[in-house]
């Protein structure tokens, strides 16, 4: 039988234990700039998107308060370190340049990158074809390191925007010739007036710059790791990431 010193000490264990299963409020951090279909406002304001939901979900999953902040993209991994915000929940691609610096989740989903030009330039993606072009991309992501990497110097001139929506409406207005991003977040331009005269012209592999998915910053040590890997596959196994990625794509944005 338990003396009643053990019994006591065991009750005050689980008292903490209890006082810390939550943190006070997550800040997540998300880019200021619209983002379709991943993270968006609707006409009233309230945020809508694939991330959103998703993000509301896994903290639902942790049991947890979380407030969505709005930060500039190329400002978000700083904003994180000297935290402003506890995590970063904004199409952020895990690589070994940003796990430099930071950690992150598991995976929670992984889309290929993919080049836009008009539908009647001869453009494959390909160093060879944009040369003496200008090429668009939004700065500090892994679609600008690419560019640099394969599209720059000799081939082409790599021009460098804060949002996504502000190379598209260049290209749009003729002032680049293609665009790199994520091939599913162009959907959404395409589909518009605006893009009906563009079209993905080719798909771009390379692991070492794109890495292995998108997942959620932290910063080195924070103990939250742990508890968004345990929500994400709590999602995953009871339906819910199926449920919500159904509202949005019709084949598995999950990947391998």
């Amino acid at each position: 039988m338990k003396s009643l010193k053990t019994i006591l000490a065991t009750a005050v264990i689980a008292a903490g234990l209890s006082a810390t299963a939550a943190t006070a409020e997550i800040k997540l951090g998300l880019d200021s700039a619209p983002y379709p279909p991943f993270a968006d406002v609707d006409a009233s304001g309230a945020r809508k998107g694939f991330e959103i939901e998703l993000g509301n979900a896994i903290c639902k999953a942790m049991n947890e308060t979380c407030v969505w902040t709005p930060i500039a993209w190329d400002g978000i991994i700083p904003a994180l370190n000297s935290k402003k915000i506890d995590a970063i929940f904004a199409s952020m691609s895990i690589t070994e340049k940003r796990l430099k610096v930071i950690d992150f989740s598991n995976k929670y989903y992984n889309t290929p990158a993919a080049m836009v030009a008009p539908k009647d330039m001869a453009i494959d993606g390909s160093p060879e074809s944009v040369k003496g072009k200008i090429v668009g991309v939004q700065g500090s992501t892994t679609h600008a390191d690419y560019a640099k990497k394969h599209l720059g110097g000799t081939a082409a001139e790599v021009k460098s925007y804060q949002g996504f929506d502000e190379h598209n409406a260049d290209l749009a207005a003729g002032r680049v010739d293609a665009v790199v991003g994520d091939s599913l977040a162009f959907q959404a331009f395409l589909d518009s007036d605006a893009g009906s005269k563009f079209e993905i012209k080719g798909i771009l592999n390379d692991e070492a710059v794109f890495g292995k998915g998108v997942g959620v910053g932290l910063r080195k040590g924070d103990a939250l790791k742990e508890k968004f890997n345990a929500a994400i596959a709590k999602i995953r196994d009871d339906g819910t990431y199926d449920a919500i990625a159904k509202k949005y794509f019709s084949f598995d944005i999950y990947g391998k």
